[in-house]
């Protein structure tokens, strides 16, 4: 058998947690892959998985086989990176997990920019806003919003400053009036951000207690619903700055401290950074310090 594609297999079986959405992913039947974990349960002469009829799980051997696992391929994607950066071709899989909110307003034009440049290198892209632990789930780069930086276990490299903004329409302000300190909020009509740290507390001065009839998980669709005059929000500069500028919704109370954070490019910390990744990065650097957060 072929002991590297096994483990490749098992590995993309634990993250997945389905035989079936494997099988679908790599174009594969369903009983193909399970010989595939047989076998290799055969190989190593251990138990790796626990199957049921609906739900999978790994046996505390497997656990610790998948981090051996994870490091045997990892070095040898060193090793081929290593060739590959030696003759100047980089090539291979980047598999990225980022914002959804950032992949709508800037990342399909970064990457869009790094394909012509680099043609060699395939993406596997993910977007999503619930929090994801990038090594867990096998990604060689994710992007993340912080006030400081992160635990050893990342590197991570800023690419820019930003903050948010209060935005409501004007149409809401002539409804309900103008909106003129922090404390006014808690009795206006505000959306909530569900994958925000803070909930219904907006960091504004000393932080305002909020709430409305809107929860939702994407700040593009929390922007619109502000543009339709239902409501105000706490939003990002990358996505409301443009709405902003151009009229459409109305920052309010400007002058009120609030959180800057830093978007980082973080990667797992290894003992050697695979070149596509350096390179990635670099490109991410300068593609940021060229353009801003638009």
């Amino acid at each position: 058998m072929d002991k590297l594609r096994a483990m490749s297999l098992f590995i993309r079986l634990a993250e997945r947690g389905s035989f079936t959405e494997v099988a679908e992913e790599l174009g594969l039947s369903k009983s193909m892959v399970s010989k595939e974990i047989s076998r290799l349960e055969a190989e190593v002469g251990a138990r790796l998985i626990h199957r049921s009829t609906r739900s999978l799980q790994l046996t505390t051997i497997g656990e610790g086989y998948l981090r051996h696992c994870h490091d045997i391929l990892e070095r040898i994607d060193d090793a081929e990176s290593f060739v590959q950066g030696a003759q100047d071709l980089p090539r291979g899989k980047l598999k990225i997990n980022a914002p959804m909110a950032l992949g709508i307003s800037h990342l399909s034009q970064v990457f869009s920019d790094f394909m012509r440049e680099y043609p060699e290198i395939e993406l596997d892209i993910h977007l999503d806003d619930a929090p994801v632990d990038l090594i867990e789930n096998g990604f060689d780069l994710g992007f993340r919003a912080a006030s400081r930086p992160f635990d050893s276990g990342y590197v991570g490299k800023p690419l820019m400053d930003f903050s948010y903004s209060v935005c409501a329409s004007a149409e809401y302000l002539k409804e309900q009036g103008p909106i003129t300190t922090v404390e006014e909020l808690s009795e206006h009509n505000c959306f909530i951000y569900s994958y925000f740290r803070g909930q219904d507390i907006w960091p504004l001065g000393e932080g305002v207690k909020v709430g409305g009839n809107l929860r939702v998980n994407s700040t593009p669709f929390m922007l619109d619903v502000v543009k339709n005059g239902l409501g105000i929000g706490f939003i990002p500069d990358f996505i409301a700055g443009n709405s902003i500028r151009e009229g459409q919704v109305v920052e309010l109370l400007k002058n009120v401290a609030r959180p800057r954070l830093t978007l980082y490019a973080m990667y797992p910390a290894r003992r050697l950074a695979p070149p596509k990744i350096k390179l990635c990065i670099s490109f991410l650097e300068r593609w940021f310090r060229e353009n801003g957060a638009g």
